[in-house]
């Protein structure tokens, strides 16, 4: 059974993780849409990127997700946080109980500041820890945190090992470490 997967992207996005998520989650099958949330499809990451996102934001609200997976990257992360569409599809999602994921900036700039991480451990890049307070940030070895249905990491390094978590919770192991193998990881 596929599973419903949305990758919100702005202007400044993390390249390799916004890349990443999107190619390792289709290669597990998911039916992953990639939603702007600008006023247009093309979204320039951080990097210099062209991405043309799926669909706008605002198309996305009616829709049931099994997991919301956000990039990170300045000021990316910045325009996510500042998106209310997005933050209300992220609130519905943890108040249902279903998967959401954020990594780099995104879990200090978007799931703290919107209440996304009470109750949670998480972990983000080093820069942003001082934006979560000390007893929910995981050690500083942790490259992949999983805390209740919100799933956390570090940055653009850790991008693949985010995105096979990700495939793990929603596929299982094996499906995971097939990917994984293939990719020489």
């Amino acid at each position: 059974m596929s599973k419903e997967v949305l990758i919100p992207i702005a202007n400044g996005s993390e390249d390799i993780e916004t890349v990443t998520l999107i190619d390792v989650l289709r290669r597990a099958q998911a039916n992953v849409t990639v939603a702007s949330i600008g006023e247009e499809l093309l979204v320039v990451a951080a990097r210099g990127t062209k991405i043309i996102a799926d669909v706008k934001i605002s198309d996305c609200k009616m829709k049931e997700w099994d997991l919301i997976a956000l990039p990170g990257g300045m000021p990316g992360a910045k325009n996510l946080s500042e998106n209310s569409v997005l933050v209300e599809l992220l609130k519905s999602q943890n108040e249902k109980g279903k998967l959401y994921a954020a990594i780099c900036a995104s879990p200090a700039i978007v799931l703290q500041p919107h209440g996304l991480l009470i109750e949670k451990n998480a972990c983000c890049y080093p820069a942003f820890r001082e934006n979560i307070p000390p007893e929910q940030l995981a050690p500083a070895h942790n490259r992949v945190v999983v805390d209740q249905n919100c799933i956390t990491s570090l940055g653009p390094a850790t991008a693949i090992e985010f995105a096979l978590k990700l495939v793990e919770l929603l596929f299982g192991k094996d499906l995971s470490d097939t990917i994984g193998k293939a990719m020489l990881c």
